[in-house]
């Protein structure tokens, strides 16, 4: 198993806050990891993947604050330097993210181009 010393991205203190939050529900499988990753479509070409998955063959483990987190290989290089926050107003409800990779965004902030 190959676990990274320093971690891809970063998540902010609501970001990890609403994480535990989603862990701690009913019938979470605490064998699933925070899955952070891409995958294309979305109005700018790719779209952000944060989920609860199990490790696959091709995924690099790393932690964040004892978050158990993974992410394919291949997506590192779209992702690196990332941040994740967890917005909860009024007018906009949800994780967001912040590329410095991306050259373009869409509106919705959950898609890019790179």
């Amino acid at each position: 198993m190959e676990i990274m010393i320093t971690s891809p991205v970063t998540l902010t203190a609501g970001a990890i806050a609403e994480i535990r939050r989603l862990m701690a529900a009913d019938g979470f499988d605490p064998e699933q990891k925070l899955r952070v990753g891409v995958k294309g479509g979305g109005c700018t070409g790719m779209t952000y993947i944060l989920d609860f998955d199990h490790k696959k063959g091709t995924d690099r483990e790393f932690e964040i604050d004892n978050i158990s987190c993974i992410m394919d290989t291949t997506h590192e290089m779209y992702l690196f330097g990332m941040e994740v926050d967890w917005q909860d107003g009024l007018h906009n409800r949800g994780f967001t993210f912040k590329n410095p990779n991306a050259s373009k965004t869409c509106g919705c902030g959950t898609s890019f181009a790179v």
